[in-house]
């Protein structure tokens, strides 16, 4: 029977404990500021934009859960193949995979629910823009078929990207890891050539 590393088990509990205060902080932050960011423009803009500003809240939550649900579901078999050729992304892929708990739970949580939170208020403050501009015998139907709405699409979005994202998962990975790729290779190119510059 092979003995329990109390270190080990401390390591890793202090290692969970690191991640779950850095996901409430970033969380925190992040929903704070494209809150306040996404109200100021609504507030500043007109119907048509305000609604194009939701439907994007919601996308963004819908891309994010497809990821989540893609990387939990992937094999890593496919990528070995396409990182021993050297195919642009395949690593980055297998980091994901590797870390298929952590990604999933950025993707799915930190970033879908930060979506639900301001596409939430991102609806109130059209129902306020409507009732502001156009008069209704009953008000608050404006804010419940808003609510109603939001929640139809949000839902019904992922429910439909769930299904692609099990049936497609290692063509959403892959395109995640290219994607990874190619903003690294960018942000190395630029560092290198302000290094040469100096």
């Amino acid at each position: 029977m092979s003995k329990v590393d109390p270190d080990h088990i401390k390591k890793e509990r202090n290692k969970t404990i690191r991640w779950v205060v850095t996901i409430f902080l970033v969380t925190i932050f992040v929903s704070g500021a494209i809150t306040l960011i996404s109200d100021e423009i609504m507030i500043r803009s007109g119907l048509v934009t305000s609604f194009i500003i939701l439907l994007l809240i919601v996308l963004i939550g819908i891309i994010f859960d497809i990821i989540g649900v893609a990387v939990t579901s992937a094999d890593e078999s496919p990528f070995h193949s396409m990182a021993a050729r050297k195919v642009p992304g395949a690593k980055e892929a297998l980091q994901l995979l590797r870390k298929a708990e952590r990604a999933s739970s950025i993707c799915n949580d930190v970033i879908g629910d930060i979506c639900g939170v301001i596409s939430g208020t991102a609806a109130a403050t059209i129902s306020a823009q409507l009732l502001v501009r156009f008069e209704f015998s009953w008000p608050a139907m404006v804010s419940l078929l808003m609510s109603a709405l939001v929640s139809g699409l949000t839902v019904g979005g992922k429910a439909i990207g769930k299904t692609f994202a099990v049936n497609s998962s290692t063509t959403i990975v892959h395109f995640v890891g290219r994607t990874i790729y190619a903003l690294r290779s960018f942000f190395c190119r630029n560092s290198q050539k302000t290094n040469n510059n100096r």
